[in-house]
């Protein structure tokens, strides 16, 4: 049976942490159908192949935060340890330690996320310096037009809930 992943049903588990966009141990592991407890191992019996730049554990802070950004819970009973974290790099090693048919397929998935992510990130950045350009080439006329532009282009940052009652006003 061929697994068939859309790059845009895998991004939303794609993450931003220590500056990397990172996949987290129980994400990658529903995916590849294997349970959190054995990836896990099938990464420590060939914890040679997974440098620090491939994969890392998280901090109570970032885990903290991630609970809190992509709104899941804690749930029952929760994790005993904290989420490890796989780079692209780490990602692609997986598929090597996780010698199935399937974990190839999820791998071409995931990898092609990781590239359309880089690409989108890129067109961001190029236009960006095209409207950079486009401001210094003409006057204050545009001044608000460019503003406008570089405000919708910026990444966004998740709005904080407020806590307690709040009537309307």
């Amino acid at each position: 049976m061929a697994i068939i992943l859309k790059p845009e049903n895998v991004s939303p588990l794609v993450f931003f942490v220590r500056g990397e966009r990172v996949m987290l141990d129980a994400d990658l592991a529903r995916l590849y159908g294997v349970t959190t407890g054995n990836l896990n191992k099938a990464v420590k019996r060939n914890q040679s192949r997974f440098p620090g730049d491939f994969m890392f554990q998280l901090s109570e802070k970032e885990t903290e935060s991630l609970i809190f950004q992509s709104g899941r819970s804690k749930g029952r009973g929760g994790r005993r340890h904290r989420p490890y974290a796989f780079t692209e790099q780490g990602v692609a090693m997986l598929s090597s330690v996780l010698n199935s048919e399937r974990a190839a397929q999820v791998n071409i998935a995931i990898m092609r996320t990781f590239v359309q992510l880089r690409r989108l990130m890129d067109s961001n950045a190029d236009l960006a310096r095209k409207i950079e350009s486009l401001e210094k080439k003409y006057d204050e006329k545009f001044a608000t037009v460019f503003a406008a532009i570089k405000q919708l282009i910026a990444p966004t940052e998740p709005a904080k809930k407020r806590i307690g009652f709040h009537p309307d006003l």
